[in-house]
């Protein structure tokens, strides 16, 4: 009996130890799984009749449903660690030791998993002598194995989530003995005998979330979210974002009202936007094309007639301005006539006759606080219309008009002015362009006559398919040669000129002398990196020619007798299944250009492989992009004649290399016309049907925008133009009295326009003013009256490229009337840009702004 006793609690230990080994798969291989249960079986047949007395550890597991504790080394040996005490004192034959530390393969593996970041050592003897058994390396198998499963599971969602955890890396580095003691110790506390938490093997997550935040302070970071709007992720504690690894703390406001996480991007934007001009951008191209006095003959007014707009008064509008009480007076500007600067506010309004369809800002180099000048196009007639399916030709004019020296802390404090006009034949114009850089010198330079100093190359796309490339001279360089050059009568009081364009560019070949036949040119796009020489244009048929301006080869240039060019493309490919819309190069690489199409998809190109598109995207139907420096993706705008309710207005589509979704910039209600980009202040601006000029700042997209919370708190309206009705005593009623006719004569006599302007000095508690207010409302509310003449549309939108006039936006519509704003309070990031600059262009061109060629400058002969 006494032996049946003393091998009765041994059964039982030997039993509870092997049930767990059977569920993690690693105890009692040597024997079968049947002879395991007949043991079993047998060991409780003999004890429970005999009745024999237990010791205290067995009658302790007898009670418990819980399995036995883990043996642990103490004073006694091996019988204290097994429990196995009998009745008499008797102490039970130990087991083999060999068969005690055995497991199973898939254990073994997952324990050199488990143990591989650290450095190995052996584990002591259980035995206070030394001699005793050696317990299993790594400790438990089944917490450690799920330990490493739940490592594993981490390592596989950080792989999955880049943006907001990096991965952890492939082999711990080495850890001090301080923190390796750390690590042993806490090791010692996992591997614990307490039941209770080896009941389900699963690691607390209190040590889950201390061996992260060790391993997160010894390892550097792989990532870092550039985005300042993306949340922490959930999970870690607030070492972890004391670690770096986070997101860059975004918090308050900036100096200016947004807040800083707004502002962040534009300050990226700004100093990215000047580093890499002064790497694609030049001092001087195109040294042969310069304007010549004898090309340009000035007009008198019969001569000039017929390409005047036929127009000679603006409607009637008012402006009403935040913040200053308004006085109720009406203006009507005459042709080529402009209102005086508001002595606060800045902003500038002229007439130029016609509906406004092309503008162009002057590029000027940085820092040289030159005046500033914008090209200006619009039809003859306020209610012409032109077919797109068949050429024109006809009378057109190009405004040059001078608006001073432009600045952000204060604008031009005389009125703006026509500089000179220049008298063409070839229709209406679509697009204008000036080359980016290297077209620009001092209106002082030194040039022998009858050269003139050359403000700039000025591309133009006309209706009957040509594109002519101007050299256009200083105003005070030309008027050295009005007086001489009338051939009847006297001359028009304002200069318009008859020039002899330096080249024309046409689709064709030498061969083919017939008119092109792919229509209408409508978009233009100039190569935004030096040498500047590729010019791409977008036509009716969805063909794309570029040329190359600086080409000697006889069968893409042909010299004519006037001293002019012909050119033709050296690369043509069919882009669109009907008219190109809008083309855009990328500014960061000059390989990639992107079209637009009335198709309704945007295709992206590498100049490199034309075959096929890079990506191809069918949308609704887009009328204009905007592709800004930093990000490689565009800003689209968009008709509403495709688009689902609430989805009009402007977005921005990545060109497929990220695969982020499309970012809803602004909501609009009706057409957008025209959109703009500033990549100073990582801005776009639009123009749409309803005559709302609305800027939004842009977040910063190289990251996923689908993160970026509150969008509504990135726009706001720059003004927004109304058309009221008003009788011969003055403004009265309501839009739904407004006449319902297409003609303008009519509804210029019994209305009047309202231009309701933003105080765009400071954006300080922006949700909450009425201009915001007001917008946000139009966005969800506002009505279209397709049944009468759209005097307050929008049809072009153009930002300054140039950082002594980064922040002044231009803006043109139906009613001929041309706008300028300044948005004083976001371009006062890059004030502190403009020192340098300033420094630099007075080492380039002298105290006395000499040319890139002569040094010295001198003075034209007289008349």
């Amino acid at each position: 009996m006494a032996s049946g006793a003393a091998r009765g609690p041994r059964c039982r230990e030997r039993s509870g130890r092997e049930r767990p080994g059977r569920r993690s798969g690693s105890a009692g291989r040597s024997r079968s799984r049947s002879g395991e249960r007949e043991g079993e079986q047998r060991a409780l047949r003999e004890e429970l009749p005999a009745g024999a007395p237990r010791g205290e550890d067995g009658a302790a597991a007898a009670k418990s449903p819980r399995k036995p504790g883990r043996p642990r080394a103490g004073a006694h040996g091996a019988a204290e660690r097994r429990g196995e005490s009998s009745a008499n004192g008797a102490a039970a034959a130990p087991r083999a030791g060999g068969r005690r530390g055995r497991k199973g393969k898939a254990e073994v593996l997952l324990l050199e998993l488990s143990r591989a970041p650290e450095p190995l050592r052996t584990d002591k003897a259980l035995g206070e002598d030394g001699n005793g058994p050696e317990s299993p390396r790594g400790g438990r198998p089944k917490r450690k194995a799920a330990k490493v499963a739940l490592l594993y599971l981490q390592e596989l969602a950080e792989e999955l989530m880049p943006a907001c955890q990096p991965p952890a890396p492939a082999e711990e580095p080495e850890r001090g003995p301080g923190k390796r003691r750390r690590r042993r110790r806490r090791e010692e506390d996992t591997d614990s005998d307490d039941p209770a938490r080896d009941a389900d093997f699963v690691p607390s997550q209190e040590g889950l979330q201390a061996e992260e935040e060790e391993e997160e302070g010894s390892d550097t970071p792989n990532s870092e979210a550039s985005e300042p709007e993306l949340e922490a992720p959930r999970g870690h504690g607030g070492r972890t974002a004391a670690t770096g690894r986070s997101k860059p703390q975004c918090r308050g406001l900036a100096p200016n009202g947004f807040h800083n996480s707004i502002m962040a991007p534009v300050e990226k934007s700004s100093s990215l936007t000047c580093s890499l001009r002064e790497q694609k951008h030049s001092q001087w191209e195109f040294p042969d094309w310069i304007p010549v006095a004898h090309r340009w003959t000035c007009l008198s007014d019969s001569e000039a007639a017929p390409y005047l707009p036929t127009e000679e008064e603006s409607p009637l509008f008012s402006i009403q301005r935040e913040g200053i009480k308004d006085d109720g007076a009406l203006y009507r500007l005459n042709r080529f006539s402009s209102l005086q600067p508001h002595p606060e506010r800045r902003d500038v309004s002229f007439f130029v006759g016609g509906p406004v369809w092309a503008m162009a800002w002057c590029p000027t180099p940085e820092g040289s606080a030159a005046p500033q000048l914008v090209a200006v196009s619009c039809h003859r007639s306020m209610e012409e219309t032109h077919s797109v399916s068949g050429l024109h030709s006809g009378p057109a004019l190009l405004q040059l008009w001078d608006l001073g020296t432009l600045q952000t802390e204060q604008g031009s404090a005389s009125k703006a002015r026509l500089a000179y006009a220049i008298a063409a034949d070839h229709g209406c114009v679509w697009d204008m362009k000036f080359c980016p850089s290297g077209a620009w010198e001092p209106p002082t330079a030194a040039r022998m006559h009858p050269e003139m100093s050359r403000l700039g190359l000025l591309a133009a796309a006309f209706s009957d398919g040509r594109v002519v490339v101007y050299a256009l001279p200083h105003p005070e360089a030309l008027l050295h040669a009005k007086a001489t050059q009338v051939k009847d009568g006297s001359l028009h009081k304002h200069l318009i000129c008859k020039v002899q364009c330096i080249a024309t560019l046409q689709v064709g070949s030498v061969q083919a002398g017939h008119a092109p036949e792919c229509g209408q040119c409508f978009s233009l796009s100039w190569m935004p990196s030096k040498p500047h020489h590729h010019l791409a244009a977008g036509f009716y048929d969805g063909t794309v020619a570029v040329w190359n301006l600086l080409t000697k080869s006889l069968l893409q240039c042909v010299h004519q007798p006037d001293a002019s060019l012909k050119l033709y493309p050296f690369r043509c490919f069919l882009a669109h299944d009907q008219a190109v819309r809008s083309i855009e190069w990328c500014k960061a690489d000059s390989n990639f250009l992107v079209t637009v199409g009335s198709d309704r998809k945007i295709k992206f190109w590498d100049l490199r492989r034309l075959y096929e598109p890079i990506n191809s995207i069918k949308r609704f139907l887009s009328t204009e992009v905007a592709w800004l420096l930093p990000y490689n993706g565009i800003t689209v705008a968009q008709d509403n004649c495709y688009a689902p309710y609430g989805l009009c207005g402007i977005h921005y589509i990545d060109a497929g290399y990220l695969g982020f979704k499309a970012y809803f910039v602004a909501p609009r209600k009706g057409t957008v016309w025209s959109i703009s980009g500033s990549d100073w202040l990582n801005t776009v601006a639009a123009g749409d049907i309803t005559g709302e000029l609305v800027a939004a700042v842009l977040p910063d997209l190289a990251v996923n925008p689908l993160n970026v919370k509150r969008s509504s708190d990135r726009r706001f309206p720059v003004f927004k133009a109304d058309l009221l009705p008003c009788s011969p005593e003055g403004p009265q009623g309501s839009e739904q009295s407004l006449p319902r006719t297409h003609r303008y004569s009519e509804m210029a006599a019994r209305s009047y326009l309202r231009f309701q302007d933003t105080d765009l000095r400071s954006f300080q508690n922006l949700p909450s003013r009425e201009p915001v207010r007001r917008m946000h409302v139009q966005e969800l509310k506002a009505e279209l009256s397709l049944d009468r003449l759209q005097l307050e549309a929008l049809h072009k939108v153009r930002f300054s490229p140039n950082l002594d006039s980064r922040g002044w936006l231009l803006s043109g519509g139906q009613a001929g009337i041309v706008r300028a704003h300044c948005l004083a309070g976001l371009a006062s990031v890059g004030r502190q840009l403009l020192p340098e600059c300033q420094a630099r262009f007075s080492v380039l061109y002298g105290g006395t702004a000499g040319s890139p060629g002569p040094p010295e400058p001198s003075l034209l002969p007289g008349e």
